[in-house]
């Protein structure tokens, strides 16, 4: 009840979630599993999913470093435009230059989350074979194999999707945010 009056008195406050970490190293997963908690607790949410992004919004773009820095700029720009509409937004986005990641944390009322896994993790995980493409040379510039990711050096939460269970993961995501005072 007095939740409800809450929200009907001042509103929800919108925020961004973005998640970074090797190519499937669960950040997806997470995004998917965060929006469907947000949602069942009544807030809205938008998931912008880096590869689904790559499909419309930013198809327009390769995998060098500036196309790279543009898909970053663009998502950050959707997040920026929608969070102050009251949706949370979740990015699942590789995000592999520490300088990309720097830019995102400036902006305000936003969350940044590292799905740590290890190569040999992601790689096991891999249903499209990307990893397996990248091995052969059939994928150039790709994040983990010839393309850099740099280990984050600064994160509000980091997620071991190796080691905890996505329900584990979860939890302590919601705790993060919990302590921002956001959910």
């Amino acid at each position: 009840m007095l939740r409800r009056l809450r929200r009907w008195l001042v509103g929800d406050r919108g925020f961004v979630v973005w998640l970074t970490g090797l190519p499937c190293s669960g950040k997806t997963t997470m995004a998917n599993l965060l929006a469907g908690e947000l949602r069942r607790r009544g807030r809205g949410v938008l998931v912008l999913d880096g590869d689904a992004v790559r499909g419309g919004l930013s198809s327009d773009l390769a995998f060098g470093d500036e196309d790279r820095a543009e898909n970053l700029r663009r998502l950050r720009e959707v997040a920026r435009l929608a969070a102050p509409q009251g949706l949370v937004v979740v990015v699942a986005a590789i995000t592999p230059y520490e300088s990309e990641r720097l830019k995102v944390r400036t902006m305000p009322g936003t969350l940044l989350a590292w799905c740590n896994a290890p190569v040999a993790v992601c790689e096991r995980r891999d249903v499209k074979g990307m990893w397996a493409r990248a091995r052969k040379g059939e994928i150039e510039d790709f994040t983990g194999v010839d393309g850099p990711y740099d280990q984050p050096a600064t994160f509000d939460v980091q997620l071991y999707t190796d080691s905890l269970t996505e329900t584990a993961a979860l939890r302590q995501l919601w705790t993060a945010l919990r302590a921002k005072g956001w959910v």
